[in-house]
C-alpha cells in the first residue's frame, strides 16, 4: 500500500505564496507521474499541474506562469510552488501519484486566498 501525506496549505492574502508538498511512502519501486488537483466548493475536481518521471510538466491555463510543479525522486515527493495567488485559487488541493498502473491520492489540503 502507498500513502501520500500532504502539507503546506493555509490561509494567505491575494498576491501571496504557498508551497505544497506531498510525500509518498510504502511499497514504491517507481512513480510514473505525479500531479496536483483542486476542488472548489460546488465545482468539479480539476487538474492543476502534472509532472512525468522524465520531468515533463503540464499546467492548467488558469495557473500557468504562477504555479510550478517539481519532484524529488530520491524522496518520492512532489511540490507545488504557488505564487501570485488569487481568491479564485481557493480550493482543497489533492496530490496524486501513479505507481505502475495504480493511482494513489492524498488526503487533501485546504488553500484559502483572501481578497
Amino acid at each position: 500500500q502507498v500513502q501520500l501525506v500532504e502539507s503546506g496549505g493555509g490561509l494567505v492574502q491575494a498576491g501571496g505564496s504557498l508551497r505544497l508538498s506531498c510525500a509518498a511512502s510504502g511499497s514504491i519501486f517507481s512513480i510514473n507521474d505525479m500531479g496536483w488537483y483542486r476542488q472548489a466548493p460546488g465545482k468539479q475536481r480539476e487538474l492543476v499541474a502534472a509532472i512525468t518521471s522524465g520531468g515533463r510538466t503540464n499546467y492548467a491555463d488558469s495557473v500557468k506562469g504562477r504555479f510550478t510543479i517539481s519532484r524529488d525522486n530520491a524522496k518520492n515527493t512532489v511540490y507545488l510552488q504557488m505564487n501570485s495567488l488569487k481568491p479564485e485559487d481557493t480550493a482543497v488541493y489533492y496530490c496524486r501519484c501513479r505507481v505502475v498502473i495504480t493511482d494513489y491520492w492524498g488526503q487533501g489540503t485546504q488553500v484559502t486566498v483572501s481578497s
